[in-house]
């Protein structure tokens, strides 16, 4: 058109009319869409509501639950689904026709369909977590440890450290039925099979296998049980219930429970109690050579760990002089005639079995891959010293948590004044040099000389003379840290 030209009134009218018509027609197909829509999800909800109400009221009654709550087998998370999809696909339809109308701004909408969409997630995350049940939550790992030590080294006292914990089953000695039974040689191949057995025997107690030792009781037990248990006394688990079954009839027990009377021990009990336990722990004084144990620290069942207790040598033989007294006649008799010389086959004993402990040493500290990190060395002299801390070293390298209880125990028993023979009650830190003060000097210079190498290894230092060997103030100890490698 060209500038100035107007259109006639009745143009104008038309046009006007026009435009109204197209804007309400739009309205119209709007409303008849949304109709639609209705009409469609109104027909699923019928749907739904039917199979519903194809609940059986025994079910119902049963659960005492709202009936519109309970869903049919054919009517369950897949029908409810279908619904919750309709509505969402119509209020998707109704948002972009409102956007095409200019009923609504993009940006509103485009956070709303930010927000239903990661609420779309979170319900698919949900239902999939129903669906899917969760895994149990694992169980701490298992250990076993081993109290690897030889006698008169005050391995009975460390072992309360575990004794007296009671997620821990702990036997003590069980080995001592094997040496009774089997007759071993010294030295040479019968050493060796001596070794093989008490690994095996051994095994099969850490796998609470406790039939094994019936084969080596005497006399041979009777229907699983048995009175001839040696020290079943220093072992809590075998006399507490249910383990510790009524006394029937007074029964002889040679190693009888301390604090209450049992019944005769029941394997079969005594198996299924060691199940139970969280961890297990042994204490055994015949097991020298550690190279024979790489089959269990190899075997993943057990989940080993071998803490092998040392003590002076010189403090070891005082105290077996005093402890088994008929064995070392020899050795009194040499000291009270005065003679020069020993017996060598004495001297040639002793030496072996320094040299045993420390050549197992040796190799544990060397930490080949098979005993990486389960393997720890501990003088009985920094336990006595420091009970406590040499406690919470030992069950921190065996991954197993401290409890109170085993500190009340500790504290109790490591300021105490009796100090029998095999008493693991004492003052700790006073009573582990008494030997000191009773050693003739000339018997202290023949477990020098015999275990020199021994001594070395484990921080252990040489006298030169009587007065320094009573000379509390002369310190018999090199200063060693933790003789563990993680």
């Amino acid at each position: 058109m060209e500038k100035g030209f107007t259109l006639p009134q009745d143009c104008r009218h038309f046009l006007h009319s026009l435009r109204m018509r197209s804007k309400y027609a739009l309205f119209l197909a709007f409303v008849v869409v949304v109709f639609v829509f209705i009409e469609k999800e109104n027909k699923i909800i019928s749907r739904v509501s039917d199979k519903l109400k194809q609940i059986p009221q025994s079910l119902v009654d049963a659960n005492s639950t709202d009936p519109a709550l309970v869903l049919a087998e054919n009517a369950s998370l897949l029908s409810l689904s279908e619904l919750d999809s309709a509505f969402k696909q119509l209020q998707s339809r109704m948002r972009n026709l409102s956007l095409q109308l200019g009923m609504e701004p993009p940006e509103e909408a485009e956070e709303e369909e930010a927000a239903g969409a990661k609420e779309e997630e979170a319900a698919a995350e949900w239902e999939q977590e129903q669906e899917e049940p969760r895994p149990p939550a694992e169980a701490p790992p298992r250990r076993h440890v081993l109290l690897m030590a030889t006698t008169r080294t005050g391995s009975s006292f460390v072992g309360e450290f575990f004794n007296q914990q009671g997620n821990i089953f702990y036997l003590f000695e069980p080995l001592w039925h094997i040496e009774r039974t089997v007759s071993f040689e010294q030295g040479g191949a019968n050493a060796a099979g001596s070794a093989l057995v008490y690994r095996d025997v051994l095994k099969q107690l850490f796998l609470c296998d406790l039939y094994i030792l019936e084969h080596f009781i005497t006399p041979l037990p009777e229907d699983h049980l048995t009175q001839f248990v040696f020290r079943r006394g220093s072992s809590q688990s075998l006399c507490e219930d249910p383990v510790c079954t009524p006394l029937v009839k007074k029964v002889f027990e040679k190693y009888p429970c301390k604090n209450r009377r049992c019944g005769p021990l029941n394997m079969t009990l005594a198996s299924e109690a060691c199940r139970r336990k969280e961890h297990m722990a042994v204490k055994a004084v015949r097991i020298r050579q550690l190279e024979f144990l790489q089959p269990l620290a190899e075997d993943p069942r057990l989940d080993l760990r071998v803490i092998q207790l040392v003590r002076d040598p010189r403090a070891v033989l005082a105290s077996r002089m005093v402890a088994f007294a008929d064995k070392y006649e020899t050795w009194k008799n040499w000291l009270a005639k005065g003679q020069d010389q020993l017996r060598e086959e004495e001297v040639q004993r002793l030496r072996g079995n320094c040299e045993s402990i420390r050549l197992s040493a040796e190799l544990g500290l060397k930490q080949p891959a098979w005993l990486r990190g389960r393997y720890m060395l501990v003088r009985y002299e920094d336990v006595a010293l420091r009970p406590l801390q040499k406690a919470q070293e030992m069950y921190r390298f065996a991954g197993i948590p401290l409890t109170p209880q085993v500190e009340d125990w500790i504290q109790k028993n490591t300021q105490a004044a009796h100090d029998g023979i095999y008493s693991t009650q004492k003052n700790s830190s006073e009573q582990f040099e008494k030997w000191r003060f009773s050693m003739p000097f000339k018997l202290a210079q023949v477990v020098q000389a015999a275990c020199g190498p021994a001594m070395r290894l484990f921080g252990y230092k040489p006298v030169r003379d009587a007065a320094s060997l009573s000379n509390r103030s002369v310190s018999l100890l090199e200063e060693r840290g933790i003789f563990w490698v993680t």
